[in-house]
């Protein structure tokens, strides 16, 4: 079976919303978009690139997605693979999803996901796609979590654990910071939640 792994970035008090630019996502009043761009360096592209090198399909919700079939056509070069592999885009309102290789998901999104990682190929990464995350953790399907933790808070906007999120127990698998205070660090699931007492 193949993993499904969230990829994000988030702030210290789990803000997910709009990282990458000002326009990026304004619902809600959201003013702090492209929040991550001051805190990018050389450190940070170096694991970026190794992360986004690895085989992967894409399992996009619709905002993503339409963010990522506009850009990723005429910029290849800067991730080699992201044009010809499939995509697996979550949407009730599209209907002929254009960009290469993609493939549309709808009604029974937990049944048709478990169904996709069934199948043979590479692992399934999620970037951005705040409520199909939120979906995938409801449903108990999110095997990783690879997350860049970035050194502020924004008080509001969409996170990370919010109405999807279930008792679950993770495993570190890898950590490290940049010089400008990201954390990157990665984990996989470990079972169920176990308490105790001291």
């Amino acid at each position: 079976m193949r993993k499904i792994i969230v990829l994000t970035f988030i702030t210290l008090d789990g803000v997910m919303q709009a990282p990458g630019g000002p326009e990026e996502d304004t619902s809600g009043g959201f003013k702090f978009g492209g929040w991550t761009v001051p805190y990018f360096d050389d450190f940070s592209q170096k694991i970026m690139s190794e992360q986004m090198s690895r085989p992967f399909e894409l399992l996009l919700g619709r905002k993503t997605y339409d963010i990522f079939a506009s850009y990723w056509p005429n910029h290849e070069a800067e991730w080699p693979g992201v044009n010809e592999t499939k995509k697996y885009v979550v949407s009730n309102t599209l209907e002929n999803p254009e960009w290469k290789n993609s493939i549309l998901i709808q009604g029974d999104v937990s049944g048709e996901i478990r169904k996709i990682k069934q199948q043979d190929g590479p692992d399934l990464h999620v970037y951005g796609s705040g409520n199909l995350v939120q979906t995938l953790m409801e449903h108990d399907l999110v095997d990783e979590l690879w997350l860049k933790i970035f050194p502020i808070t924004l008080g509001h906007g969409k996170r990370l654990f919010a109405e999807g999120t279930i008792p679950a127990a993770f495993k570190l698998t890898q950590s490290s910071t940049s010089p400008s205070g990201v954390i990157f660090v990665n984990y996989k699931r470990a079972g169920k939640v176990k308490t105790g007492s001291f």
